[in-house]
């Protein structure tokens, strides 16, 4: 159990509750909705941004967020934790469509604001929300606007909060006990969290699980969003109030559930990945440069901003790395050897 279980709170912490708000009719549903999201919202002490001004979701302004799947919450863990999935969801009520992509937890970057390179998912160690949002923000040259962390608990507690989801599951498989058989099957919280945790039967392995949490994702996106979410608010609400955090306010809730439903029925589900390599015996994702231009320029394009054609120089994520930074992906790697089947497990995966 560790972690896109929280991711999937993520934005679904955001939107269930805005959607909530304005679409359930009644004192008692928008009071409760309400008083949760006071207990949950924090805001984050940022060192730098690549916005001049912040966006205004009032005015329908494209925006971003961080999803932050968490390892605590559950098996005793209180410590800080680190945050073993993330996902960057884009959202563009113009273009009436959402943009979620999953960054690998071991792409090697700059830490920015602790003065080192390492794995992505290590940020949210370092320095919690605003390290990470500092760090992703400088990796995919665009601004991150907002934050939602989910601990470990919030996959399952929210799968059975909205009633199960259904999937096509490809694969028979048992997770610690856990089995969920191949076909057409609907997920219970226990059996939600096992799809979304497998790795090691899955041919494509890590990358094959994170296909799987963005499936889980829309799906309880849909669910929430229907009303089957509506007439269980209080389970939702208890699901998120335990399990998650964000700096996103009330107002900015309704004003989601007002003016972006139409953002969310067309959802793209997107993945950068790099080349598996180590490096002094850890394992690290390597990223090419068309791939990660390619990423870039996507997202850049879902918020309004104007593309680039080539990576951006002299900022903290170009300047001074090493040749195993980045890798021509049209010719293969400047430096070092690739081995793509080598893993070495530092604690950090499920």
């Amino acid at each position: 159990m560790r972690v896109y279980q929280k991711v999937i709170l993520g934005i679904l912490g955001i939107l269930v509750i805005g959607v909530i708000g304005v679409t359930v009719y009644g004192m008692r549903v928008y009071e409760d909705t309400s008083k949760t999201f006071d207990q949950i919202s924090q805001t984050v002490d940022r060192t730098t941004t690549k916005r001049k001004e912040a966006v205004s979701i009032e005015d329908r302004d494209p925006f971003s967020i961080l999803l932050l799947g968490i390892d605590t919450g559950a098996l005793g863990r209180t410590e800080q934790g680190r945050s073993d999935s993330m996902m960057v969801v884009t959202v563009n009520p113009e273009k009436k469509e959402s943009t979620i992509l999953s960054l690998d937890r071991d792409i090697y970057t700059q830490i920015v604001g602790y003065g080192t390179l390492d794995k992505l998912n290590h940020a949210y160690a370092f320095g919690g929300e605003a390290m990470s949002m500092d760090s992703v923000e400088n990796l995919l040259d665009i601004p991150i606007d907002h934050y939602v962390t989910i601990n470990m608990q919030g996959m399952r507690d929210l799968i059975d909060a909205v009633g199960g989801i259904e999937v096509t599951n490809e694969i028979d498989f048992t997770l610690e006990g856990v089995h969920v058989p191949k076909g057409t099957i609907t997920l219970d919280g226990k059996t939600g969290l096992a799809y979304a945790r497998m790795r090691k039967q899955d041919p494509e392995g890590d990358i094959g699980r994170q296909k799987r949490q963005r499936e889980v994702v829309e799906k309880i996106l849909k669910k929430v969003m229907s009303l089957d979410g509506v007439s269980n608010y209080q389970k939702i609400l208890k699901a998120v109030e335990k399990n998650s955090k964000t700096d996103l306010t009330w107002e900015d809730m309704l004003d989601i559930g007002t003016n972006y439903i139409p953002a969310f029925t067309t959802i793209n589900q997107e993945q950068l990945q790099g080349e598996g390599q180590l490096m002094n015996g850890v394992y690290y994702q390597l990223l090419g440069i068309n791939q990660l231009l390619n990423a870039q320029n996507l997202l850049k394009e879902q918020l309004g901003l104007p593309t680039n054609d080539t990576l951006s120089q002299g900022d903290e994520y170009t300047d001074g790395y090493s040749d195993y930074q980045l890798y021509d992906d049209t010719t293969g790697y400047s430096d070092g050897e690739e081995t793509d089947d080598a893993y070495v497990d530092d604690g950090s995966s499920y």
